[in-house]
């Protein structure tokens, strides 16, 4: 399996919109994304590199597994 590596916001919008999250609203610079069974929003902030930590807690808010995840990544 694959190292997760920092990637762009518009393409973690994608993968977590893929996976079935809702697009809620954007509040500044942050994307807010709401899943169902989630206890929170998952929240993407606009960088040209998202940080591995931040991709790692909003899946494990999504409950997103590494293997959907990278399956996600190829179609976003």
């Amino acid at each position: 399996m694959p190292r997760i590596s920092p990637v762009d916001w518009k393409t973690l919008v994608k993968v977590f919109t893929l996976h079935g999250c809702e697009y809620r609203r954007k509040e500044g610079s942050h994307h807010v994304l709401w899943c169902p069974g989630a206890k929170r929003a998952v929240v993407i902030p606009e960088y040209d590199e998202v940080g591995v930590e931040i991709i790692k807690n909003n899946m494990r808010t999504a409950c997103l597994s590494r293997e959907r995840y990278f399956d996600l990544l190829k179609q976003a």
